[in-house]
């Protein structure tokens, strides 16, 4: 099976990640996607991350249903701070039948090189690169990854967290039921 891994903090999972996921399961060839739930990103600061397993499960209600979408917790029993290389490492040795893909916004390819082992996984695995606005790919790195023209919407886990902290309505900027339990569990206040 080809499996796309859109590794991120999630935090919270939108309808800007869900769409992206959408699209590029509609124009490659891949067979599923997985969310890999990041428990820390080594880029990221890590106080203002909501708890990965709550993470991890707004990310199941969000594709609850979705047969070619699915939440992956596989980072939370692995070193930490999370990397690409060691996840999609493991991965291969757990599940050797698969073939392995990266999905990633053009901003964090433009940082690949920063990556722990950057240049071995761009050789290794195939990269799917969607574009986001203000982030170009220069014409040699888009040689080696499948650029995709995705839909965008201008939202950010950033924004919808600072919504919900200032009590703004995050309705339509999420999955209604991802709406329901930040708003149940106060998450983000």
């Amino acid at each position: 099976m080809k499996i796309g891994l859109y590794f991120g903090s999630f935090n919270p999972i939108h309808n800007g990640h869900l769409i992206i996921a959408n699209h590029i399961l509609q124009n490659t060839t891949l067979d599923q996607i997985w969310f890999v739930v990041s428990p820390q990103n080594p880029f990221k600061q890590s106080g203002t991350l909501l708890n990965e397993y709550h993470r991890l499960h707004l990310v199941q209600q969000a594709i609850e249903g979705e047969a070619k979408l699915k939440a992956s917790d596989i980072e939370f029993s692995l070193p930490r701070p999370s990397y690409t290389i060691d996840t999609l490492t493991y991965l291969e040795e757990k599940y050797p039948e698969n073939s392995f893909s990266v999905i990633m916004g053009s901003d964090s390819y433009q940082n690949i090189a920063k990556w722990k082992s950057g240049e071995v996984l761009q050789k290794r695995y195939p990269i799917l690169v969607y574009l986001r606005p203000g982030f170009s790919i220069a014409e040699d790195a888009a040689k080696k990854a499948t650029i995709l023209n995705a839909p965008m919407l201008d939202i950010s886990s950033t924004i919808i967290r600072k919504m919900v902290a200032a009590g703004q309505s995050i309705r339509y900027m999420v999955p209604e039921t991802v709406n329901e339990e930040i708003l149940k569990s106060g998450y983000y206040k």
